[in-house]
Formats: structure tokens, sequence, C-alpha cells
């Protein structure tokens, strides 16, 4: 997150919880995100904490002071709620998500954009008098209504960037106030409720006090000793000194598992700092935990008797679930876990069972019991639900922690289970639940195990938030209906599936969208649309800028090529090191397939993409020059040693494990990068990037064109304002599809 240096890190001696999960000595911290633009519309985290020069990570592990910075009281904040007709309704048809249900389970509290831009709102499941609980422009991206029913709690990105900050607001829409960042130079995250809603847990965003000495290595002198990370099968020898940042000071699951050594009485760099905090500020903060150098942080559970928290941490393809022991903040457990959703597990009643959805030691994400003693240690792991070839995409433990609601990922279609839960650590028989659409994004339980909440999106329809009582599907009133997807002329499309091969012989995947009206045997004018991560995975769900182009008379060919979620482990980490060669070869290999099929004209191809889908899309035009006749790349790398520079902190740090190292690394990271071969350039290209984006900062974009112009070829770059990268408001959504199809269908005419 952006770094302040001259926000110091103090060492303050916070009293550890007392035993209870319903005791008032709560915590919290706050932050605020901060960033400068310069003349060309640049937005990056200012001050950027020097990547090459962190050290390893290590979490607290005893009863000494912490070096962490203390939370600030709660900020209130004026009522802004509304009714639903107070609110101006600029969307035709809107979509609903992130449901989160009260403690009776039929009022439900979600984001929805029909004002334009996500906001909070609250309304029952059988009726349409919703509210809007806050009025203000800032994206709202996580929301979770207490166990208590007195507080909703959500997350939202001020001005539309990549910086949080975590607020609560009453049901009715009084007393709102920001619980965490509001301070300037740090940012706040989500974590769970305690089970009695008492206290919210909250991860803080901040940069270290100080750096390590100039020249401090891993091993040498000023820094922690560090084992180097196994290299991944076909990686090149590495040119540097330094190891990959993901390398952890200490294995997890062997000295932190035995409780690892005492936290250090001398104040440490913090990154990442996870508290729990009263929603009303009747009492004092509480630290969870604190790790520097951290790429990710959260508080998923606390037990009910408040022993014991649930977090996951970690860098992408390298999540662990760790338990934390409360009365001295010593780990007693870790467990690798899956990545895609944050929201790994909780704890059984008593805490003698930890419920998680993981990966460990196989290529799918199944249902594990892991069984506890009763001072958190672990005493047995057990797989208690698992499917062949397909991964648990979601796991939520009802009310009571004795059933669970499984989705699982089928080769991008989700199929919805519900089950209980034996305290021996055992799952019973699952219930299939029917689903009306293709993908379930977000499970919300309620105090009935077999009527949960779910929010679905699907190819014919916009997000919405159904009911599922004993297997029946309602759609609540205030989602949008199916026959609202896409108002005008232009029905929406069904994909179907395809699998290319890979020249390497690789089995890819991913969704083919034919043009309505179009002939099945007439080769078509398609684009290749790339999805980020690299692991995310292409979903049938209802996309608004494939509708736009499909309504131009433009295929649309969503491919999954290695490294994509969804197909495995081994499929994940099939691009890393120079395995992204590999990657940027799959994308030739799906033209190829969509071409020797007689979908795709071979004449009329176009590239673009998101995010990591941004630097591929850059990356085909300049390694398959001949290939494409134009190319959008969105919000997309294209240096990688720049990035690197430039992006958060937490992000480097996950991004080294897929790409490699910036130190260490270089030249493979030079080779990687588009614009070691911009010479190569010959088409047309479209850069699209929000203002506000810290994640791949807008210089990436920049210097792709401004090289591109250099070389003769036309290059142009859309800036969304009020936009980071994500693109959530309305009308620049709208005005990003509309450029990016024009372009496009310019550039295929003919």
């Amino acid at each position: 997150m952006a770094a302040d240096p001259r926000d110091p890190v103090t060492e303050a001696p916070l009293s550890p919880p007392p035993g209870g999960a319903g005791s008032k000595d709560r915590a919290k911290d706050g932050a605020k995100d901060r960033a400068v633009a310069d003349g060309a519309g640049t937005v990056r985290a200012e001050d950027a904490d020097p990547f090459v020069r962190a050290v390893a990570t290590e979490l607290p592990g005893g009863t000494g002071p912490v070096g962490a910075r203390p939370a600030p009281e709660p900020v209130l904040l004026p009522d802004t709620a509304l009714p639903v007709d107070a609110v101006p309704r600029s969307l035709v048809s809107h979509g609903c998500w992130y449901p989160s249900v009260d403690p009776g389970g039929r009022h439900v509290a979600f984001v929805c954009d029909r004002a334009g831009v996500p906001q909070l709102w609250a309304g029952p499941v059988e009726g349409d008098d919703v509210h809007l609980l806050d009025d203000e422009p800032h994206p709202v991206t996580e929301v979770a209504w207490s166990p208590d029913g007195r507080w909703i709690a959500y997350t939202t990105a001020p001005g539309g960037g990549e910086h949080t900050r975590v607020l609560c607001v009453r049901p009715d829409g009084t007393g709102r106030r920001v619980l965490a960042g509001g301070e300037p130079g740090t940012s706040a995250h989500l974590g769970c409720w305690t089970h009695d809603g008492s206290a919210l847990a909250v991860t803080v965003a901040e940069a270290p006090a100080h750096l390590p000495p100039a020249g401090a290595e891993a091993g040498g002198p000023g820094a922690d000793a560090v084992s180097p990370a196994p290299l991944p099968e076909g990686w090149a020898a590495r040119d540097g000194r330094a190891t990959l940042l993901t390398a952890p000071s200490r294995p997890p699951a062997a000295a932190l598992a035995a409780g690892g050594p005492p936290a250090s009485a001398e104040p440490v760099p913090r990154t990442l700092s996870a508290y729990l905090v009263a929603p009303d500020g009747s009492a004092a903060p509480v630290l969870l935990a604190s790790e520097r150098d951290a790429a990710s942080l959260r508080v998923c559970d606390v037990s009910r008797d408040g022993r014991l928290a649930l977090l996951r941490r970690g860098p992408r393809g390298r999540r662990e679930a760790l338990v934390v022991r409360l009365h001295d903040l010593r780990v007693t457990c870790g467990v690798p876990v899956a990545d895609g959703d944050p929201w790994i597990g909780a704890f059984a009643p008593d805490a003698r069972t930890l419920w998680l959805r993981s990966d460990h030691a196989r290529e799918h994400a199944a249902l594990y019991a892991v069984v506890l003693d009763r001072r958190g240690h672990r005493l047995g792991l057990t797989v208690a639900a698992e499917r062949d070839g397909s991964g648990l995409d979601l796991l939520a433990l009802d009310r009571d922690g004795r059933g669970a609601v499984l989705s699982w990922n089928v080769r991008g279609v989700s199929e919805l289970e519900v089950a209980a839960l034996a305290a021996a650590g055992t799952a019973g028989p699952p219930r299939a639940v029917p689903l009306p659409h293709e993908v379930v994004t977000r499970v919300a339980v309620t105090a009935d195990p077999d009527a949960p909440v779910v929010a679905l999106s699907g190819s014919l329809r916009r997000p919405g938030v159904w009911w599922l009582p004993q297997g029946a599907a309602l759609r609540t009133p205030w989602s949008s209906r199916d026959e609202d997807v896409a108002p005008g002329a232009h029905p929406p499309v069904r994909p179907v599936p395809v699998r290319p091969v890979a020249r390497d012989g690789l089995d890819l995947g991913g969704w083919y969208y034919r043009a309505p009206g179009r002939s099945p045997a007439e080769p078509a004018p398609c684009v290749l649309h790339l999805h980020g991560g690299p692991e995310e995975q292409e979903r049938p769900v209802f996309e608004p800028l494939y509708h736009e182009l499909l309504g131009r008379g433009l295929d649309v060919f969503a491919p999954d090529v290695r490294g994509s979620s969804g197909y495995g482990r081994s499929f994940v980490d099939a691009d890393l090191g120079r395995g992204r060669f590999a990657a940027i070869d799959d994308v030739a290999d799906c033209a190829a397939h969509a071409v020797l099929e007689g979908l795709a004209d071979p004449r009329r191809l176009a590239v673009m993409g998101h995010s990591y889908g941004g630097y591929l899309a850059m990356a085909s035009l300049v390694w398959h020059p001949d290939l494409f006749r134009t190319g959008v790349p969105v919000c997309g790398m294209s240096d990688l040693t720049t990035f690197f520079a430039g992006t958060e902190p937490w992000l480097a740090r996950s991004a080294a494990h897929k790409y490699g190292h910036p130190d260490r690394d270089r030249e493979l990271l030079h080779e990687l990068s588009p614009m070691s071969r911009i010479d190569a350039l010959r088409v047309p290209v479209l850069a699209v990037h929000g203002e506000h984006d810290t994640n791949v900062p807008p210089g990436e974009s920049e210097q792709f064109v401004r090289a591109a112009r250099e070389r003769g070829v036309e290059a142009e770059l859309l800036v969304l304002r009020d936009e980071g990268h994500d693109f959530r408001r309305a009308d620049n959504r709208r005005a990003f599809r509309r450029t990016a199809a024009d372009w496009i269908q310019r550039h295929l005419a003919g």
C-alpha cells in the first residue's frame, strides 16, 4: 500500500485480548490512501517502498511489546441513508452482489450499482423495500452484517482507487463511521466479526517506519537469515544475490507451528497489522497479528470462546492458513490453502476442528478438517469433501458451525451443495442445490442451513442475489429481471466451451461467443479477450464488454491460457519463470484453434485484455506481430522492471513468485517485457488505464503508447478519471466499452 515514511511505526504495548469473544477490549487502526498525479495523469503511490530492499516476513510469536501503530478513534460521518424512490436510477439494468444477511436471515445487505456506482444497500429477501445506506460516490467492495444484527461493516475505495477503508453503519442508516482507513498513507481491509458481534477484525496496511540498511541482503548483515525459495521446474538460473521475498524467515509448518520464538522487544518495520475493533468505539483496540513486508493478511474467524483466530496470509500461490493463539499471539498451526476467495474457513463451535478450503498436497481445492488440541496445535488433517477434477470454489459455514454450503468449480460452472459437519471432522452426504444460472460468486448463510442467500451471475443475466430455501430458487425483488439483462436489439449470447491444445501438448480451455445472426460456417472477425491474474479464470457470466462487441458483429473468444485457475495447481504453476514464454505462445495457439475450427477469420483478429491480460495482449502483439490487426491492452504491464518499481509493495511481493524477482531475475524480466521487443510492433494500439491505478501504474500504458508513436505506429491512450485498476463507475465502463468496440470495429473492417 502507499508508503509514508513520515508516519513512524511506534512501539505500542497493547494488552492481549481477554479470554472471551465478547470482551470489550477490541482493536482497530485507521488509514487513508494518498496518491499524487503528474501532468500526464499518471497516479503512483507516494514514497513507494523500494521492493528490492525489503527483508523476509515473520508473524509475532510472544508476549513482548509489538511494534505496531496504535489505532485512532472512529471517525463519525453524517447519515446518508435514502429510500429507493429517492435514488436516481441511471441504469436500466443493474447488478446486485456480495450479499450478507442479518441474524434472522430475512434481510440482506448487498452491493448494487443501480445509481451508477457500486454502493451499500439493504432490504428484505421477499420485498422491494430497499434502502441506500451510504450515498457517497466511493465504490463499495465488501459487506459484512454483524451476528448480533446491530451493525453492517463494509469496505469502500475512495476516489475509485486501489486503497480502501472500512466503515460501519447501523441497518437504519444511522451511526455511520470510519473504523479504519482514515489516516494518510494507510489502507484498511475487512475481516470477520466476532461471533457475538461485539468486535470486527480489520487489517491495516501501513508503510514501514524505516528501511533495512542499504546493502542488507537476505542472510547478510542487518537482515534475517532466509532460505531461498525452491525454483519452479525449468526456471533459469538466477543472476543476483537476493532471495525471493516470499520465502519465510522461518518455515510456518515447522517452527511457527511449534509456537515460534518470542517477539523481539525492539520495534521492527511492519506492513500489515490485524486488529479487533469495537464498532461503536467504546473499547480500546486489540492487536491480533502484525507482519512486516507482507503480501496479504486477513482475519477469517475468531473462535467462539475467544482463544483462537484464523488468519489467511502470504502471496499468491503460497497462501497459508494460520491459527493464532490470542492470549500470547503465538502461531500454533499452519496449513497451505488455495488461492481465490479469501474467506478460507472457520472454526467448529468448540474450536477443536478447523474447516478449510485448501489445495494442500493436491491439484484441486477440497474441504479439509484440521483437528486441533486445546492449545490450538494440529492433531490431524483429513479431507472431508472432494471432487475428482473439480475444486472447491467457495466455502461458508452456517451460524451454528454444524453445516456448510459448498460451491464447486466444474470447468467454470458452479455446482452448489449443502452438507452437515460432524465434530469428528467428517462431512455428511451432500445435498445438491439446483441453480438458475451458471456461476455462484458469493454465499451468505442464514439461520436456516437449508436456505442460503447467494450471489449469482450467468451468461444471460446481470449479477443478482437469490434466496434458495429448501432448494427453491427465488430471485430477490430488487435484483434485475432476466428480461432486463441487455436492453436493446441484441440479446445476450450463451457461450460454448472450447478446448484448444497448446503447441507443447498442454490442454487449454475457454469460452467462445458467436455474434448473433452469423452463419455457423462463416469465419468471423474475432476478438481474443485475455483475463487477468494470471490466476483468474474465464467463466460464463454476462460481460457487458462482450455484449458490446457481439452487437457490432464481432465474435469473442475468451481463453484460459496456462497460469489460469480452475484446471488444477499444475496448470496454475505452468507459467512460472520462463514458462511465461509458453503462455504468450498459448495466445497464438488459441487464435489458431479458432481459425482452424472455421470460427474466426485469420485476417481479422484482435487481441485485448485487462491487467495481466493487458500485459499478455501487449506481449502477443510484439511476439506474434503478424497475427493480429490491432490490440487493446487495459491496465497492462509493458515493462516488468518499471512495474515492480511503481506497483504496491504487497503486490510486488506476490508478483515476484509469478514473474521473477526484480533484482535476481532482471534479465528474465527484461526478456519477458513487451517494451524489450517494441520494435516488432506493427499494428495500431489503443491502451486504456484508470488514472488512480496503483496496482499497475498508468505509466505502463503511457510508455508503450509513446514508444509506438515514436516508431510511427498508430497508438492512443484512454485514461478513465476516478478509476483505479478496476473500472467501477457506470459512465466510465460505458465509455470504455464503446471506445474499445469502436476502435476494434474500425481496424477489423473489410
